[in-house]
């Protein structure tokens, strides 16, 4: 299997996005190196082998998190699910931070609602109430998503480049699932001062909730369950906007709190 052509093909689009990934500068799409017939498996098989590499490197995964929770934007891409990519703590960034100098290439932003879990999800099969009393807190937070491929993405593409993560920046005022309505809640992103987008909780499938459980039966499958402390991007509150070195960002969940940053 290791000397199989289709092996040394998810090898090198691996290996390219990975170049990509550390140099800051974009490649050429991976799908070439498979065929336009390559889908989420061949992928997910493409971020496994990244993920292994940087663990055998020292990092640390922090989270997971979850992407294409619009179905406008499922069918623009051919899918009928979200996504998922992994989360590094290298990666996480604090309230108020400043985001200079981080290596990204073409970033934008999402708002999102973090879930931090406090218990393992590990039951194969999950329901709602399984997710509600594994959760510890959630956060507001910001996803600086990026592309390795100056979004000329496929399915396979983005799933292979790491769902498109880039960079994760968490509120610090934790509030607890009691206290908020995670469907109701509403969100008002400002660019510069300047109001940029508005959404709800009901735009992540339906509630952020319903996000975490999807994960949560994906990862079991996958056979690497979500685990106590992780923090999961449910998915973003509005569409991504692109962004400029300079730009500084507020986000505020009703119920949840604001987060801040600057490009």
């Amino acid at each position: 299997m290791t000397d199989s052509p289709m092996h040394g093909a998810l090898a090198e689009a691996a290996g390219r996005l990975r170049d990509a990934m550390v140099a800051g500068v974009p490649c050429e799409p991976v799908r070439g190196l498979l065929g336009d017939s390559a889908g989420p498996e061949a992928g997910y098989a493409v971020q496994q082998i990244n993920t292994d590499h940087w663990l055998g490197a020292g990092r640390r995964i922090s989270g997971h998190k979850v992407g294409l929770t619009n179905p406008a934007v499922q069918a623009q891409l051919g899918m009928d699910e979200p996504i998922w990519g992994v989360l590094y703590a290298d990666k996480c960034r604090t309230e108020g931070c400043d985001l200079g100098g981080a290596g990204l290439i073409e970033p934008r932003v999402e708002v999102e609602v973090a879930v931090v879990l406090g218990s393992d999800l590990d039951n194969g099969q999950h329901t709602v109430a399984d997710v509600i009393s594994a959760t510890a807190y959630v956060l507001p937070a910001l996803e600086i998503v990026d592309s390795r491929l100056r979004w000329d993405i496929t399915n396979f593409d983005m799933i292979a480049d790491n769902a498109g993560s880039g960079l994760y920046v968490l509120g610090t005022r934790p509030v607890p699932l009691a206290a908020v309505d995670l469907r109701r809640v509403e969100m008002h992103l400002t660019i510069n001062g300047e109001p940029a987008a508005t959404g709800n909780g009901a735009a992540c499938l339906g509630n952020p909730l319903n996000s975490v459980l999807w994960l949560a039966d994906a990862m079991c499958q996958h056979g690497t369950p979500l685990q106590a402390g992780e923090t999961i991007m449910t998915g973003s509150l509005c569409g991504m906007l692109p962004l400029t070195p300079g730009d500084q960002l507020h986000a505020e969940i009703e119920g949840v709190g604001t987060v801040s940053a600057v490009l």
